[in-house]
């Protein structure tokens, strides 16, 4: 196969772990047999500087022309002024839309050598094996109207509407049951039914959904009940579907579990085969260009480009394993609590010596 991908580095430790998961790639596609280009563009913090705005023209056409896009990570202290016109995170909000990205999918995988790393008791984490898909485009964050103004009594008032319609709910809630099938046939819709009128709407799609997917449980549970049952039950999760803004509070709660940040890969996908594909942790500035940070999640987020956009599923599987193997062997990067951590390009390394067809 030839692919040609995009490469976001980003701001912080972006440039460093993607680096790592690119030559990741090109080791897979050394050992079967493919032809995997690249190009590098500007987005965040970086494109503010070169051109002003955080997500360049020519990042967007790119992007559009490729077949994936890996993205590092974007912002930092540079650029984190609240009243700044331009920040960092709007190259992402923008990117989504431009790619007409609508679901974001993170998998949550414990592993046992690391459960000595999650805050809760081993127990706790035996078994985990989920992913949540967030819808990316509606609710909260994109309500219309929204804005401040002055009350009667001469205070302030904020508003924001949470908008979502049956069109939107519907294809996020279908890709969750296709997914499913090929997991362990649960999807759990989690909501706020009791409350909200979006969430009603909902719970009603969901259940039509469902009745297109006979072999597919589908269970229902109210957003707090699920917060709760994340650090309580979580093995018992399968497929996790959400909206916006209950799906970006609850998949940094489900980070925990896997005991590091660092470890955690996401994927964002729309109705085609593109995809955006980046580790959920930040740019991490603190220790950019240390050579320290864990290249571990954008390497798995690598491996989800070959999986969704690319359709190689054994690559995408080597990859996991690789990881696997490797911290498995106990070769651990700073932030898993090595006594002797290795640096991120010896991580980078190790995985790429354990890739196997």
């Amino acid at each position: 196969m030839n692919a040609n991908i995009v490469l976001l580095p980003g701001d912080g430790i972006g440039p460093e772990v993607v680096n790592e998961a690119r030559l990741v790639l090109d080791a897979v596609a050394k050992l079967f047999g493919h032809s995997f280009s690249y190009s590098t563009h500007l987005l965040g913090g970086c494109a503010i500087d070169a051109t002003g705005t955080a997500m360049p023209d020519a990042t967007l056409k790119a992007c559009q022309a490729a077949d994936a896009v890996l993205l590092g990570a974007v912002g930092g202290p540079k650029w984190d002024d609240p009243q700044a016109k331009v920040r960092p995170e709007q190259g992402l909000l923008a990117i989504r839309k431009g790619l007409g990205l609508y679901a974001n999918l993170r998998p949550v995988k414990a592993i046992p050598s690391l459960a000595k790393l999650s805050p809760l008791k081993p127990e706790r984490v035996a078994g985990v094996d989920f992913i949540v898909i967030r819808e990316l485009t509606g609710g909260l964050y994109f309500g219309q109207p929204k804005g401040r103004s002055t009350t009667p009594e001469g205070g302030e008032q904020a508003v924001d509407t949470l908008v979502y319609t049956d069109v939107e709910i519907r294809r996020i809630v279908r890709l969750a049951f296709e997914l499913a099938r090929n997991r362990r046939k649960l999807v759990t819709s989690i909501d706020k039914a009791n409350v909200l009128e979006s969430s009603r709407l909902w719970r009603k799609i969901a259940m039509e959904v469902g009745k297109e997917f006979p072999d597919v449980k589908l269970e229902h549970q109210l957003v707090d009940s699920a917060a709760m049952r994340l650090v309580t039950h979580a093995a018992q999760f399968d497929v996790i579907v959400t909206e916006n803004m209950f799906g970006d509070i609850l998949t940094d709660e489900a980070a925990v579990l896997a005991g590091s940040l660092g470890l955690l890969p996401s994927a964002s996908l729309g109705a085609g085969k593109l995809g955006l594909y980046e580790p959920i942790h930040g740019s991490a500035p603190d220790i950019a260009g240390k050579g320290i940070a864990n290249p571990t999640g954008t390497i798995l987020s690598a491996a989800m480009l070959l999986r969704h956009s690319l359709g190689l599923e054994a690559e995408a599987r080597a990859i996991e394993a690789a990881v696997s193997a490797a911290i498995d062997e106990g070769i651990h990067t700073g932030d898993l609590g090595a006594a002797k951590p290795v640096n991120t390009t010896q991580m980078g390394d190790a995985v790429r010596a354990r890739l196997k067809r």
